[in-house]
């Protein structure tokens, strides 16, 4: 039988102005039922904007907003099947912990009994169980953020909105906040949709990922299609480390970098190319590897004057500057000893990992 449900959440053609400035370009997009999915992009590209739409907390120019296949254009947030978690969290500092939790229950007038057993649930989802009685104005940052998530959990909303939620925490909090917020969801089964500019966040969260720039979507996929074949130069550079070298596609399939032909490259990355076609090619910085110039590699290679060599752990990253004037970046395990800075080496990669994206 025919699943017939409709999306959690549809965003049908909807643009939002500002006066003279449009800040959302005829976006559409849907969310399925229990999916995550995160809104990600640069500051100012109309992310959170786009969330605020969906919660009520504004209303597109044009376009239609459905959560369960009805438009809520118009309703108040409250009438919406959705809750929201704020970037500063938006508790009561001076009430309890419990209190905060119960908040949204109490404007809703469910029974005192039945709020007391839905705290208290909650309470032991976010692992805060005891904790019920301290005060907001008492609490770590990482405490606060399980508040808030467990406010907006308890009125139990078809559809769980987060902007930026971990963007106040640190580091090593951030990552253990991830991890939770990934179990929660799986646990529930809920919707969530989310905004955040932190690539890595999205990458770990999302079943999928809708990239942003200038008020439109430029690429709506799974992380790793996104991460393995963006759509655009934006999403290229924008999700992970990208090395791009701008080229030119030549006759026979070749892919020419300042009129010289690079070798290696799979001919089905430049079948449905035009002779001319302005184009970058793409390879992420942990596909590169560098030998001495005159070695044989068995993919493309490219030449380039090391830089810089910068130790960062796991790896060692060699930058090289291209006869462009660009730079090119390999990161490679500290197995072997490194270039020396100044020296011309090869930069190489196997040549079913890079693609090409028009420029």
């Amino acid at each position: 039988m025919t699943n017939t449900k409709p999306p959690a959440v549809e965003i049908d053609a909807i643009t939002k102005s500002y006066g003279e400035t449009t800040a959302i370009r005829g976006v559409s997009m849907d969310v399925r039922d229990g999916e995550f999915v995160t809104i990600l992009g640069p500051s100012g590209c109309g992310k959170s904007t786009l969330l605020r739409m969906i919660s009520g907390f504004a209303e597109p120019t044009t376009g239609d907003v459905r959560i369960g296949g009805k438009s809520v254009v118009g309703l108040a947030p409250y009438k919406r099947d959705t809750a929201m978690v704020f970037q500063d969290y938006a508790l009561f500092p001076h009430r309890t912990i419990a209190e905060n939790i119960a908040f949204g229950l109490r404007m809703r007038k469910v029974e005192r009994a039945e709020i007391a057993r839905r705290v208290n649930e909650m309470l032991a989802l976010i692992n805060l169980s005891g904790y019920g009685g301290r005060r907001v104005s008492e609490i770590s940052g990482g405490q606060a953020q399980r508040v808030a998530l467990g406010r907006a959990l308890v009125v139990r909303p078809s559809v769980l909105l987060l902007d930026e939620p971990l963007g106040a925490l640190d580091m090593k909090l951030r990552k253990q906040m991830q991890a939770e917020l990934k179990k929660i969801h799986r646990e529930l089964g809920l919707t969530f949709v989310a905004v955040t500019h932190d690539q890595e966040e999205a990458l770990t969260l999302s079943d999928r990922i809708a990239v942003m720039n200038a008020g439109s979507v430029e690429q709506f996929a799974d992380p790793e299609t996104l991460y393995r074949r963006p759509a655009t130069r934006f999403v290229a550079d924008f999700v992970g480390g990208a090395n791009l070298i701008d080229a030119e596609v030549g006759p026979a399939g070749a892919l020419l970098f300042r009129g010289l032909p690079l070798s290696g490259i799979a001919s089905d990355a430049v079948k449905d190319r035009a002779i001319g076609d302005k184009v970058s090619l793409v390879v992420r910085p942990e596909c590169v590897s560098t030998s001495a110039l005159g070695s044989q590699t068995p993919g493309p290679a490219i030449e380039a004057t090391v830089t810089e060599v910068l130790f960062s752990g796991a790896v060692q990253q060699i930058v090289g500057r291209l006869a462009d004037g660009s730079l090119f970046v390999a990161h490679e395990q500290g197995l072997k000893p490194p270039p020396e800075r100044g020296s011309t080496v090869l930069f190489h990669w196997d040549g079913s990992l890079s693609w090409l994206v028009a420029r």
